[in-house]
């Protein structure tokens, strides 16, 4: 089985560099302005894009009805890298491949100009390095982190929306899976009630969201502590109310949580676990022209969560071999955050974006990954400069931090869902992300994409990790 999918992924590598190096655009030549500026004049007026489609096939026509499709293939490898200890959840540091996959069938009826329902299946596959343990911010946001879950197809999403109109002036939308009316009322509330991902409405931004085409670290893509409320495949059950003005919305939404870490079965018990969600969207300018966001986010958990300061004092009494995080009766406990995140353009193709998380780190990590503090800076656009409107690129470092009680825990031989050396030498986990998105044709985008990871699992001892991506994705 290793060597098939060794196989499989070399195969991935080859096919993904050949149409990188194919369809590559070409270095600008060397000349006067007034060389380029006629070149650019050329190009605009006798080469127009031949194919804007920028899927396989032309979606439906009519509005009520929405079908569509989409699959992510993500191919990794790390060389080996200096580590002179490993624990249960450490990365390993020989060299190593690994590859996912997830297809996703988009479908959704429109039954007026208020209400519809969605329903997404999917199906995911493969593998992430090391088994996606090892980092707090790991390298490929597709990976599920159970690999004894069912290979079988799944509802990811199923939801009713609903639009209470509060005002007869409308703006138009643009019509996606997520939502399908093709204008909005300008002030209106939303409802939606289902199941969803929260990171489909919170926490989101327009260069760093989007794994499918952007940035594939789990901390570049999400605020790494944004503990949201997931199953292990990242959904959940909630209902969410918004409220959409001008220049401003507020969302607050209510989750099940998962009835133990990374669990794949939530708690239906909402009187003992649940989570609630709220985000203030604000929309102003700061150049002319040019209108940026801010969003500003809090989550409070409830959950059958442990303190890591109770599992080490449990270790140091003798009461655990070592500290254990589960080790406690069920209860019921409150882990609560809070995010901000911001997204500025500076012309037609560029813009840039950061994030800033906290939470309260004494409880233990539960839904989403290791992190208690981050702070990301990035940049990302377009190729509508050298005339490919559809390729996409980016770069972003983002620096992940724990709380004093999490070090100790991981420092004494704890383990959480994810990480474990077995000891700790502590450092913030410091990550450099970018990647470049290819438009081949129609539905086609290849791309390549390198993280560096220094202090792989907050471990000074161990690392730095490389990790070269390559990308397919297809949509229909």
């Amino acid at each position: 089985m290793r060597r098939n999918n060794l196989a499989f992924g070399a195969r991935i590598w080859v096919l993904l560099g050949t149409l990188l190096f194919l369809c590559a655009p070409p270095l600008p030549a060397q000349g006067t302005a007034a060389d380029q500026e006629q070149t650019s004049v050329n190009v605009s007026a006798e080469s127009p894009d031949p194919d804007p489609l920028s899927t396989m096939f032309p979606h439906l026509e009519t509005d009520r009805l929405w079908i569509s499709g989409q699959a992510n293939f993500i191919s990794q490898w790390h060389p080996a890298f200096h580590s002179p200890y490993m624990g249960p959840n450490s990365l390993p540091p020989q060299a190593q491949d690994a590859t996912s996959r997830v297809l996703t069938l988009f479908t959704g009826l429109r039954l007026n100009d208020t209400t519809e329902f969605l329903c997404d299946v999917q199906e995911t596959a493969g593998h992430g390095l090391g088994e996606a343990l090892g980092l707090a911010g790991f390298t490929n946001l597709d990976v599920v982190r159970n690999p004894l879950l069912s290979k079988a197809p799944y509802v990811a999403r199923l939801m009713w929306h609903q639009i209470i109109p509060l005002s007869k002036v409308k703006v138009s939308s643009q019509r996606n899976p997520l939502s399908l009316f093709r204008d909005l009322p300008v002030r209106r509330w939303e409802i939606r009630f289902g199941k969803f991902s929260m990171v489909d409405f919170f926490d989101l931004n327009t260069y760093g969201s989007d794994s499918n085409f952007q940035f594939m670290n789990w901390t570049a893509v999400n605020a790494g502590t944004y503990d949201y409320a997931a199953d292990t495949r990242g959904f959940t059950f909630g209902a969410m109310l918004e409220y959409h003005d001008r220049r401003w919305a507020v969302r607050f939404a209510e989750g099940l949580m998962p009835k133990v870490a990374n669990g794949i079965n939530l708690d239906a018990d909402v009187g003992r676990a649940r989570a609630e969600n709220l985000e203030f969207e604000l929309h102003g300018t700061i150049f002319p022209r040019r209108e940026g966001v801010l969003r500003l986010l809090t989550f409070v958990n409830h959950a059958n969560m442990g303190s890591y300061r109770d599992a080490v004092d449990n270790f140091l009494a003798g009461e655990t071999p070592r500290p254990e995080i589960t080790a406690h009766s069920l209860q019921t406990t409150v882990k609560y955050g809070f995010a901000a995140n911001f997204e500025q353009p500076l012309n037609d193709w560029m813009g840039v974006f950061g994030r800033w998380g906290w939470n309260e780190g004494q409880h233990e990590s539960y839904a989403y990954t290791e992190v208690d503090q981050t702070l990301l800076f990035g940049a990302g656009g377009n190729g509508q400069r050298w005339n490919r409107k559809l390729d996409r690129a980016g770069i972003a470092f983002v620096s992940n931090g724990i709380s004093r009680d999490h070090q100790t825990y991981l420092a004494l031989g704890g383990s959480g869902f994810l990480l474990g050396d077995g000891r700790l030498n502590y450092g913030r986990e410091n990550i450099v992300e970018t990647y470049y998105t290819l438009h081949v044709w129609r539905g086609i985008y290849p791309s390549f994409g390198l993280q560096h990871i220094n202090n792989p699992g907050y471990n000074r001892d161990r690392g730095p990790v490389l990790v070269p991506t390559l990308r397919l994705h297809l949509e229909f």
